[in-house]
């Protein structure tokens, strides 16, 4: 990815102020009116166009599909979504399906699933494996602020003159309604959640099984409040906060990279390759030194534009995100401390979702927003939609709103709070006190309504070392989801444990597969990586 978009994955989003978000209505019976429609429809699976996969990798097994859905629950016999799917089938006995959810929130999981469908093969013993692009994301009416928008507060502009800034969020804010359409003021998770529920009746199954990773597992805690006794088998990865402010959640954000980059530079001490030494203390200081210099005096790349400190941040948290990524890391590192950032711009994002998603097709066109619900071409997505749909999924569930005047006021003790947990991510993430200023509250639902369930046993699982969501969210949700809550403790590295851990991965899949639960508590060891 090019860095103009690692730039914008916190602030074209972060800029969604002034937008219409309808708080959504706790779910109802299937049989609502105006809701038999869809939950009598069935998914037409064919074989995937060939633009689907990503990098040119093969899907010549992976189906596709799609179901519809209400643009708004509340008036369901008005405008309608379809939601891009994709599977592989069973290839033994299949009990049904398993749902996955990548993360992000923002991320397309049909293109996920084409890229990293190997890890997920186990669970064809016993499910059809599926996925889908949620309302607003990848080919689901997908939203956007505009390719062109490239305009990111940073932590010392905010501190500057913040008023200013807010001000100019409100002229991005309308560029992101232009280029999104009505999807914008439905794409909460309250809402994404029914749809599970639509798509679970249109798989033909009683009960949802369940995979869902980081922001994967907040949708998965909702689906479970809304539809307790439609819960299969749940598993939840890289548990998600169900309370904290988009601003407490920023905080824990740098604590958590902090305290990934403090494991790295541990590990990269012990090579002689290591660009920043071999003492762990002296690293530290000479990777807050980089960023500095950086942000002063930022390098050009190939592609015409300038690579900063903060654009290093944000590459530095993308590759903390898998300890499998360590290395490439490490050698980027190296390249940018000798002038050379094109290595480093091949990670992206900051960090916003499961690590090893594909490149994006650089052959982007502009969707219109006047969509009429149906699936765009994977060439139409837009390169921004990520950010795009992450914001505004987090706006429409966070019912915080800061007035101007409270950010003032609040700012200069916070970036001195965000600095202290960081000192190299506290600037960046900074601004994401800013994220949803102007715009309507979001939901309540999750923090009131999210809480001691009458479901079935549910497995979460936490990671220690995980720089993205920390493992005391996995205890506090636990004990707010109350008994059906079962913890597993990874002590391992990384955001997410399945991918990176054997005996995670183990785990999970005998529970989805046969049942078989640990107990709560039960723990993985750090050395039982892949």
């Amino acid at each position: 990815m090019r860095s103009a978009y690692s730039r914008r994955a916190l602030a074209s989003a972060a800029t969604l102020a002034l937008l219409g978000t309808g708080v959504p209505t706790v779910a109802t019976a299937q049989d609502q009116p105006g809701l038999s429609r869809f939950y009598h429809q069935k998914i037409k699976w064919s074989a995937c166009a060939a633009e689907t996969a990503m990098d040119d990798l093969p899907t010549d097994d992976l189906q596709c599909g799609k179901v519809t859905v209400p643009l708004d629950y509340a008036k369901p016999g008005g405008g309608t979504l379809d939601l891009a799917m994709a599977r592989y089938r069973a290839t033994g006995k299949s009990r049904g399906s398993v749902l996955l959810n990548f993360g992000g929130p923002g991320g397309a999981g049909v293109s996920q699933l084409a890229y990293d469908g190997k890890n997920f093969m186990d669970l064809t013993n016993g499910y059809d494996v599926v996925t889908f692009d949620p309302r607003g994301v990848g080919r689901s009416s997908p939203v956007s602020c505009g390719e062109d928008t490239d305009t990111e507060p940073t932590g010392s502009e905010v501190t500057g003159d913040p008023r200013a800034v807010l001000e100019r969020l409100r002229g991005i804010a309308r560029a992101c309604v232009r280029h999104s359409g009505p999807v914008l003021r439905h794409i909460g998770t309250v809402d994404a959640s029914r749809d599970l529920d639509v798509m679970r009746q249109a798989l033909g199954d009683k009960k949802l099984n369940y995979l869902g990773f980081s922001y994967g597992t907040r949708l998965g805690a909702v689906y479970a409040a809304q539809f307790p006794h439609k819960v299969g088998r749940f598993v939840l990865d890289g548990v998600d906060t169900l309370t904290e402010s988009l601003a407490e959640q920023g905080l824990a954000g740098a604590v958590g990279q902090q305290t990934a980059l403090e494991a790295f530079l541990a590990w990269c001490v012990t090579d002689i390759a290591c660009p920043f030494g071999q003492d762990a203390r002296i690293a530290r200081e000479r990777v807050v030194e980089l960023v500095g210099s950086l942000d002063r005096d930022p390098l050009p790349t190939d592609h015409g534009d300038s690579f900063s400190g903060q654009d290093l941040v944000g590459a530095i948290g993308q590759g903390l995100y898998s300890k499998e990524m360590w290395p490439t890391l490490e050698r980027a590192l190296a390249a940018v401390a000798a002038g050379d950032v094109e290595e480093a711009l091949g990670f992206g994002g900051g960090g916003a979702v499961v690590p090893a998603l594909p490149r994006q097709n650089p052959l982007r066109r502009n969707p219109s927003p006047d969509s009429d619900g149906g699936l765009v071409d994977e060439v139409d997505v837009p390169l921004d939609n990520l950010p795009a749909a992450l914001m505004a999924i987090n706006c429409a569930d966070d019912p915080d709103r800061p007035t101007a005047a409270r950010i003032t006021k609040d700012l200069t003790a916070l970036r001195a709070t965000y600095e202290k947990a960081s000192p190299v991510f506290g600037r960046y993430r900074l601004t994401e006190v800013l994220t949803c200023y102007g715009r309507p509250k979001g939901t309540e639902f999750i923090r009131t309504g999210v809480r001691d369930l009458d479901a079935p046993k549910m497995l979460l699982v936490g990671t220690r070392g995980d720089p993205a969501t920390p493992y005391r969210w996995t205890t506090e949700t636990a004990e707010r989801l109350g008994s059906s809550a079962v913890v597993l403790d990874n002590k391992g590295e990384g955001h997410t444990g399945y991918s990176s851990s054997k005996c995670v991965h183990r785990t999970v899949d005998a529970f989805l597969l046969y049942g078989s639960l640990p107990a709560d508590g039960s723990s993985c060891g750090a050395d039982d990586a892949d």
